[in-house]
């Protein structure tokens, strides 16, 4: 945890999540009492690559991205998790070293279930079960098309991607149309320079796929945004 980010426990931010509102009223103390909430300023690492997996992560507000570093600092990108997204439940269910970084793209509060909490929730509430293991099959289904979309489409339609993949109903539930990304954010996400993002926004935009706005994107086709680029793999 970066040294200015601030440390408060969970009250009320649990509440706007539907997989907390299923569960009955003892498992919900018991993560109210026991989960906490930081905040992480932009660039910062919610966890690292290496690190045992210690908490479950959810991000309350903000924007964060699941990425590999290497030594001379180039970066892949695995997906983007917007407000209301959870992710890093495989490394917390295996209990194994971090595979990747979980960097803020912007400013972040990130809600964090504690391992042995979590795992106490897997053995007692079917609820719980029951979305977890949706999220996971949600997520691997979301890498796949990632490692696709890096390796047969054009940039355009990476960018695209990259956009419409942050609508996903299951793992990103409070996706509005309206999304506050920025040129930089998207290169962030997607591996791609802020000029060549530029380019691609340009081009969805002359389709009437998006509308482009200082430091947001209206998504304006969704269904044209997913088919965009991949009818021909």
């Amino acid at each position: 945890m970066d040294s200015n980010d601030s440390v408060d426990r969970v009250v009320s931010e649990l509440d706007s999540h539907d997989w907390f509102a299923a569960l009955d009223a003892r498992h919900q103390n018991l993560l109210r009492a026991g989960s906490v909430v930081r905040h992480y300023a932009a660039g910062g690492f919610i966890a690292r690559r290496g690190e045992p997996s210690a908490h479950w992560i959810g991000v309350h507000t903000g924007l964060i991205k699941l990425a590999v570093y290497s030594a001379d600092g180039r970066a892949a990108t695995f997906s983007g998790v917007p407000a209301g997204g959870w992710c890093g439940e495989g490394s917390v269910l295996k209990r194994e070293l971090r595979r990747y970084d979980v960097v803020a793209v912007r400013a972040a509060n990130i809600i964090l279930v504690p391992l042995d909490l979590f795992h106490l929730l897997l053995a007692e509430s079917l609820s719980f079960n029951a979305y977890v293991i949706r999220q996971l099959n949600e997520r691997m289904g979301q890498f796949i098309a990632t490692i696709q979309n890096q390796r047969l489409l054009a940039v355009d339609a990476q960018v695209a991607q990259a956009i419409a993949q942050l609508f996903h109903p299951m793992l990103y539930p409070r996706t509005s149309s309206v999304l506050a990304l920025s040129q930089e954010e998207i290169g962030l996400l997607t591996g791609i320079s802020r000029q060549r993002v530029n380019l691609a926004l340009g081009r969805l935009a002359e389709l009437q796929l998006i509308s482009i706005a200082y430091q947001a994107i209206r998504v304006v086709d969704l269904d044209g945004l997913h088919r965009y680029g991949v009818a021909s793999l």
